[in-house]
């Protein structure tokens, strides 16, 4: 099993919160990686919100070709963030880690944004494509106000080599995967958080559906549906598929990967829809166990199970601050002050979400069809 800390603030926090907490949880990870993903930025970024970020790490040579790529293509870098490397024992360094902020191509500043989305989309496809086989260029993300960083190593080690103790990096929504390698490669493109189009999520499980479930989402002919390092990828494009392409409410993305029995069914008022959804979308139901935790565009974050729930998950905090964790000691951490009796632990019914803000919790309950909201 991994072991996964994804807290959301009012105030902008550091990305060692989230270590620490792994910390705690620390028999769950081996230090086979390390995931973060930082959605509104600040700190140094709080003023660069508009330009798109690219994160990944490059060889010496690797970043000449993507520099000149960028350039060929019209992107103009306007800010460059790079960790202050501290050597540190087990820890490999890399040439180059980097955050890059660019303005769009002239061609495209005046653009609708799905345009641009498909820009970017398509741009980090290509750098991937042109460092894969030799690992000279690694592309995690390149979006606005979203920065990636991965790494081998132990998450508290990798928290060191990194410098994230110097506060310059910070954010009001940060995932974070502590990993342990059990059916794949080390491979950075298999280390957790994944992303697209303003869609993160990380997973704790396996995902024996997960060949079938690949090949539906790579038959949609939807840009980005590609890559697919690990199982739990696809967890991330399904959630894009539900609310991006076909235009759903996020709750039915737990109707699709974990839908009712016929008889449960006949208990929703969308009773009609769902049997549909069951029908045309089987090919996207996942095999768990699975506590998968992500975010939405608009900084939902969010914890929903599947329906075996032999996968822990915790979800608790205070007014401006709450955390998704894989163990109950990692809300301990995150959120000391906590009311603890207001904890939830999802159920395979449940659907837990927590607005932009952090201000309350909102539990949607599948059965019925029902949110409860906890404020």
């Amino acid at each position: 099993m991994c072991r996964l800390a994804a807290i959301t603030a009012a105030e902008y926090f550091s990305p060692m919160e989230n270590i620490h907490a792994l910390e705690t949880m620390k028999e769950g990870h081996d230090g086979s990686g390390m995931g973060l993903m930082l959605k509104n930025l600040g700190g140094f970024a709080e003023s660069l919100k508009d330009f798109p970020v690219l994160s990944g790490i490059c060889s010496s040579d690797g970043l000449k070709a993507l520099d000149e790529y960028m350039k060929v293509n019209g992107f103009r870098e306007v800010h460059m963030w790079a960790p202050r490397i501290k050597p540190v024992a087990g820890i490999d360094k890399r040439d180059c880690y980097f955050a890059k902020f660019y303005d769009y191509p002239p061609a495209y500043r005046e653009s609708p944004w799905a345009e641009k989305e498909a820009l970017l989309t398509g741009t980090r496809l290509a750098l991937r494509e042109m460092g894969e086989a030799d690992e000279s260029i690694v592309v995690f993300s390149f979006y606005p106000d979203v920065l990636t960083l991965k790494e081998v190593g132990d998450p508290l080690a990798l928290g060191e080599f990194f410098g994230l103790e110097d506060g310059r990096l910070k954010a009001k929504i940060i995932l974070a995967q502590g990993r342990q390698n059990t059916n794949y490669a080390i491979n950075l493109y298999a280390c957790h958080p994944f992303f697209i189009q303003g869609f993160g999520t990380m997973t704790n499980g396996e995902n024996t559906a997960f060949v079938p479930i690949r090949q539906y989402l790579m038959s949609r002919g939807v840009q980005g549906y590609t890559g697919y390092q690990s199982d739990s990828e696809v967890f991330t494009h399904i959630l894009h598929y539900t609310v991006r392409e076909l235009g759903f409410p996020i709750t039915y993305y737990k109707d699709i990967i974990t839908p009712l029995k016929q008889l449960e069914i006949e208990t929703r008022p969308d009773r009609d829809a769902l049997r549909l959804i069951r029908q045309s979308l089987r090919m996207l139901v996942i095999d768990g166990p699975n506590c998968i935790i992500g975010f939405t565009p608009e900084g939902d974050c969010f914890m929903v199970q599947d329906a075996k729930k032999l996968r822990p998950g915790a979800v608790g905090g205070v007014k401006g601050k709450y955390a998704f964790m894989s163990e109950e000691c990692g809300l301990d951490r995150a959120v000391p002050g906590r009311d603890r009796s207001l904890d939830i632990f999802p159920m395979k019914y449940d659907f837990v979400t927590v607005p932009m803000g952090a201000l309350e919790v909102k539990v949607w309950d599948q059965l019925k069809g029902r949110t409860k909201t906890i404020s």
